[in-house]
Order: C-alpha cells, then sequence, then structure tokens
C-alpha cells in the first residue's frame, strides 16, 4: 500500500480511528488502556539500518521505498480516551491524524497495544466490581500468551483495581506491588509441611504467606496454627494462608475456624485456583471468609471474550470524509469526538457521538494526546489511570456495576453525522 501511495503521491492528510463495533456477550462496558505503551511507540517509530537491509535484500520493495522507509518518522496527531476511561461500542478510543502512508503503516501495532490492554483491562474491571474491598492479585505469567502479554496484562489488571502482581518484570517496569507466595513443588521438596514452612518463613519473613492444600487443607491450617505462636515469638508474623484447590468456601470456613480456635484471628486467607468475576462473586455473596484472591489464566487470557471485534478504519482523507459500506462493517464518517452526560448524583447517563466541530453539552471523552508528533502532556502515569479508573466505575449505572446481563448505556448518534453518512450513501449510489 505504501508503494503504490507514493507512486501517485497519495500524501495528503488521513484521519483513522479505533473503535469497537460490538461489545462482546457477557460485556455491558470496556475500559480503554494501553495508550501509554502507543505513544512510546510512536515516539520510537523508525527502522533500523539491519530491518532496511534485511528489506532490500528480500527485493520486495523499490530502492525508493527503502528510502523513504529511512526517513520515516511519525509527525501526526493522536486524540485519545485516556487509560481508564469507561467506552461503550461505536466509540473512538484512539483518533490519529497523519499523512497518510504513516497512518495506515502503523495500524497493526496500534490495534496490537491497545487492542490487548483494553481486553485485560475490561476483564479486570469486572473482578474488582465483583469482589468489592478484597485483595486481588494478578497472578497469570504463566499462562499469558508470551511474556509481553503477561507483563502488560498485570499493567492492565493494576490500571483496572487489582491491587499487586506475582510478575516480578511488571513490577520493576511500572513501579506495581509485588507479592507471591510458594508453590506446591516447594512442599512436597520437604519430607514434611510443617519443615517446608519453618523453613520458607525463616527464610522468607517479609509478607508471609504459607500455601497449606498440598495435601490436606484442613491440616495444614492446623500445622500453621500450632507453628505460628513458635515464628511470632521470633519476631516472623504469618500475614496469610493460601487456598487453591477443592470447594473454596467450604474449606475457608474450616481453616477460618481453626485458626480462629488458636487465636490466630490476624491470619488472612486468600484463594487461587481458576477464577473468574463469577466465581469471585459467588464466593462473596456466600460469605466466604476469604480476604483476597490470586487471578490467573482467566484474567490474562481473558478466557470468556479473548478479542474484541475493533476496526481501525479510515474516516477522512485530503479533506473529504470517508466510509465504508461492506456489509455489517458500515463505520460512521468523519473525525468525531464522544460527549458523555451525567445524572444529578454523577452517574453515567449517556453518550453522544457526534462530528469533531459539533458544539455539544457534557464532558469530551477524546483528548489531545500527541501533536506533530510529540507529547502535549506527560502521559498519564499508572497511578493516575488507576485513579481514572475507579473513578469511572464508581460512576457506572447499578446494573453494570451489578454485570447485568444485556445492560449497557445508549450511545446517541448526532444528527450531523447520520445527515453525513446518508450524504456519503447516496454518493456512493
Amino acid at each position: 500500500m505504501l508503494e503504490a501511495y507514493a507512486a501517485y503521491a497519495m500524501t495528503d492528510t488521513a484521519v483513522f480511528e479505533l473503535f469497537v463495533r460490538h461489545l462482546p456477550q457477557e460485556r455491558g462496558f470496556l475500559m480503554a488502556a494501553g495508550l501509554a505503551q502507543l505513544v512510546e511507540f510512536l515516539e520510537r517509530l523508525c527502522f533500523t539500518a539491519d530491518e532496511l537491509a534485511w528489506l532490500e535484500a528480500r527485493g520486495a520493495l523499490s530502492r525508493s521505498s527503502i528510502e523513504r522507509l529511512a526517513a520515516l518518522r511519525f509527525d501526526g496527531d493522536v486524540d485519545a480516551m485516556l487509560e481508564g476511561t469507561v467506552f461503550f461500542a461505536d466509540e473512538p478510543i484512539v483518533r490519529v491524524t497523519a499523512a497518510l502512508p504513516v497512518a495506515q503503516l502503523i495500524e497493526a501495532r496500534l490495534i496490537n497495544l491497545i487492542h490487548f490492554q483494553t481486553v485485560i483491562a475490561s476483564k479486570a474491571a469486572r473482578m474488582v466490581l465483583a469482589a468489592p474491598g478484597r485483595q486481588l492479585v494478578d497472578f497469570g505469567l504463566r499462562r499469558a500468551h508470551g511474556a509481553e502479554a503477561g507483563v502488560l496484562a498485570a499493567r492492565a489488571s493494576y490500571l483496572a483495581g487489582f491491587d499487586a502482581t506475582a510478575t516480578v518484570l511488571a513490577g520493576q517496569a511500572f513501579g506495581m506491588p509485588i507479592v507471591g507466595t510458594m508453590a506446591h513443588s516447594f512442599i512436597q521438596a520437604h519430607d514434611d509441611e510443617r519443615s517446608a514452612f519453618e523453613r520458607f518463613a525463616r527464610v522468607r519473613p517479609q509478607s508471609l504467606t504459607l500455601l497449606i492444600d498440598t495435601y490436606d487443607t484442613e491440616r495444614g491450617a492446623a500445622i500453621v496454627a500450632d507453628l505460628a505462636p513458635r515464628l511470632a515469638a521470633d519476631g516472623i508474623a504469618v500475614q496469610a494462608v493460601r487456598l487453591d484447590s477443592g470447594d473454596l468456601a467450604v474449606h475457608a470456613r474450616r481453616v477460618r475456624a481453626i485458626l480462629d480456635a488458636a487465636g490466630q484471628h490476624d491470619i488472612r486467607i486468600v484463594a487461587s485456583g481458576g477464577l473468574d468475576e463469577y466465581r469471585l462473586a459467588e464466593l462473596c455473596a456466600a460469605g466466604a471468609p476469604i480476604d483476597g484472591f490470586g487471578i490467573g489464566t482467566r484474567l490474562t487470557t481473558s478466557a470468556d471474550a479473548p478479542a474484541l471485534d475493533c476496526a481501525y478504519k479510515l474516516q477522512a482523507y485530503a479533506g473529504r470524509p470517508r466510509r465504508k459500506l461492506s456489509e455489517g462493517k458500515a463505520n460512521w464518517p468523519g473525525a468525531k469526538q464522544v460527549y458523555r452526560r451525567y445524572t444529578a448524583d454523577g452517574t453515567i447517563a449517556g453518550d453522544r457521538l457526534v462530528l469533531i466541530d459539533d458544539d455539544e453539552p457534557g464532558e469530551p471523552l477524546l483528548q489531545p494526546v500527541m501533536r506533530n508528533g510529540q507529547r502535549v502532556a506527560a502521559t498519564d502515569d499508572l497511578g493516575a489511570a488507576r485513579r481514572r479508573a475507579a473513578e469511572h466505575l464508581a460512576r457506572l449505572p447499578e446494573p453494570l456495576r451489578q454485570r447485568q446481563p444485556g445492560a449497557s448505556v445508549d450511545v446517541e448518534i448526532g444528527e450531523r453525522l447520520r445527515a453525513l453518512a446518508t450524504e456519503l450513501d447516496a454518493q456512493h449510489r
């Protein structure tokens, strides 16, 4: 495409927008994430000498194309929903305004960065709503779809309201809290559980959590209850025990009773093992005495909705609006803005999708992020995005906070936008 654009001097300004056509089943809202990584990518966009040499050796591109790639940098504009923003179907998450070849070239990586973290943040947000007041920790690196995915999933879940991660590299990269326990293999490597617990405690006394279900959960709890006073005499406090199998609600009640009978009221119970928002909601509704949860596979793969029907489409070129009319995939034309209205108590009342130059009441959701290839302001730190996410979740209508099937927020289409679409349809006909 880039060669063809160059051959016919098609280098005028283009407007592309990234949006989600339809929300997945069981998703009444989504949460924007990944913008920080997109901005970093655009700031550094270039082809290295080795990459250019490889392209030239393949013989698939002309010499003039190689030279254009060598000079290519992103010098366009980006407007976007800031990370942590709740959004709905058909709303642009990111708008790119740049020379057509440049705006076209960045499509794959742009979708890759925004799509993945948005998927994970949206899943994590549902878990945060399902388990209010409980500690939530990302345990998902091992089954994530690659190392980058595991690290970015940790970031996205923390942005959405998780408390910590077990992925150390994510802690280093993003300043996130890091927590962890032990594996069953550590217990199995010892001749008995008591030795395993005590050795681990004396080597790693900080934030000590002991895994008690390798053989028999209640017996493991009894061993911890007996061991805890001796460790406490040496200044070592058992912070929590972890359950990872069986009926978590039943085991948690039995373990709580064992610990309380021994006077160990301060030892918390955390649970893991195939958890998602549905199981979290069940455990919380049942009153299970579980203080925190470690969430793995179903978080980092967003198992029930691993992909979004998102698209990065041309909305305008050379000053003229453009509209795709493919069956089932038509898009609203032109550069657009989303305005959000709230009820008197601050709850989201609805959104309105309009052309960018429409004057509308409400909060504009797309904000300037880059101008002429440069950041217009420092990209939000993760803490700011996390605070925004919490605010947006608090403003969701109650049916969405309760994750009720079919609940969502209406997105109105502005009159001028509808008229423009009708006009372009008539031109195509």
